[in-house]
């Protein structure tokens, strides 16, 4: 009884959402453009059914489960030659960003009289996979009155951010004249949540999505090791060893599982197309669930303050990557 309500209770949001994945999908198909910005922008122009409706708790479902679904499937696409392919330059530099843009986040907070703890959940989210890992950051940090507040203007910052880059950020590969694994490797370094990073690669090519993806992927698994230091730093200065926490990403496990039995040939030739078809489903409806979730008019709700950081953290870990790809500091191979 209770699985049957579980399963009402998520069909209206994710009909929806549904719904919303085909249209863009038939707009792709028949007027061209890209079928995830597409999602985006219909799932945007629904956004009351997210608030306080029956769709809410499928919507929820298909940007967070769904979403999470389908990248695990893109696992399937990908085997080893595609994070080897990045080269040791390109992996060094996506992992020295991340730790800059972390460290960068923190100065300016305490340059702009807030919080260290401020900066180091805002660099965090910016630097490794937005809202999740403001959550899990959050998760680890000492608990005072204003780590609930902030937690939220950080969740809503990236992600409202994130939106935005995903449609700008292709236009900044286009504009500085990227190859698909430049543009690639820009999207997943610099875009924040892996959503968004999916929807802006796949919408300029399936090479550029791959190693978005791949790169993208590359910085999540970073959260696992970054947790943990930040645990035992707060465990260490506040003397409580219950303070150590460690959330594991298990899609990121799946999506490995998958890399490894395709890079071994374990899986059917034959399911390929099916898994990767089902994975692209998946991605749209999810974009069309993050759509309906994002209210562009909540970012006012935040404050100067908070904004200017996270948007400074945003620009910085951006320039980095900028600056890299047009000196060629990757030694990227065609």
């Amino acid at each position: 009884m209770e699985a049957l309500l579980s399963r009402r209770t998520l069909l209206p949001g994710v009909l929806s959402c549904l719904t919303v994945a085909m249209a863009a999908s038939f707009l792709s198909d028949h007027y061209g453009g890209p079928t995830m910005l597409f999602a985006l922008l219909l799932g945007m122009a629904f956004n009351f059914l997210h608030k306080d409706s029956p769709c809410r708790t499928g919507i929820e479902f298909c940007s967070r489960t769904v979403l999470r679904f389908g990248v695990v499937l893109l696992g399937a696409r990908i085997t080893f030659d595609a994070f080897v392919g990045l080269g040791w330059h390109t992996l060094v530099f996506v992992v020295s960003a991340l730790v800059l843009t972390i460290l960068f986040g923190w100065c300016l907070a305490r340059w702009n009289k807030e919080k260290g703890a401020f900066g180091i959940l805002t660099g965090g989210a910016v630097a490794i996979c937005g809202a999740s890992a403001a959550l899990a950051i959050s998760a680890v940090l000492p608990r005072d009155n204003r780590l609930e507040q902030d937690t939220l203007f950080t969740v809503i910052g990236v992600t409202t951010l994130s939106t935005v880059a995903m449609i700008l950020y292709p236009m900044v590969s286009s504009y500085f004249a990227f190859s698909d694994i430049e543009a690639g490797i820009f999207l997943g370094g610099t875009i924040h949540d892996v959503a968004q990073v999916v929807g802006a690669g796949y919408g300029i090519s399936e090479q550029a999505g791959d190693i978005a993806t791949v790169t993208k992927l590359l910085r999540v698994t970073m959260l696992v090791p970054v947790v943990l230091v930040i645990s035992l730093v707060v465990s260490r200065k506040t003397g409580d060893n219950n303070a150590f926490k460690l959330p594991l990403p298990l899609f990121l496990v799946g999506f490995v599982v998958l890399v490894i039995a395709n890079s071994f040939s374990l899986l059917p030739e034959q399911s390929l197309p099916v898994l990767n078809d089902l994975s692209r489903a998946c991605l749209v409806m999810a974009i069309a669930g993050l759509g309906m979730k994002t209210a562009l008019g909540e970012f006012k709700n935040l404050g100067l303050r908070p904004i200017m950081i996270i948007g400074l953290e945003t620009l910085f870990l951006a320039g980095l990557f900028l600056v890299a790809l047009n000196f060629n500091l990757l030694k990227l191979v065609p």
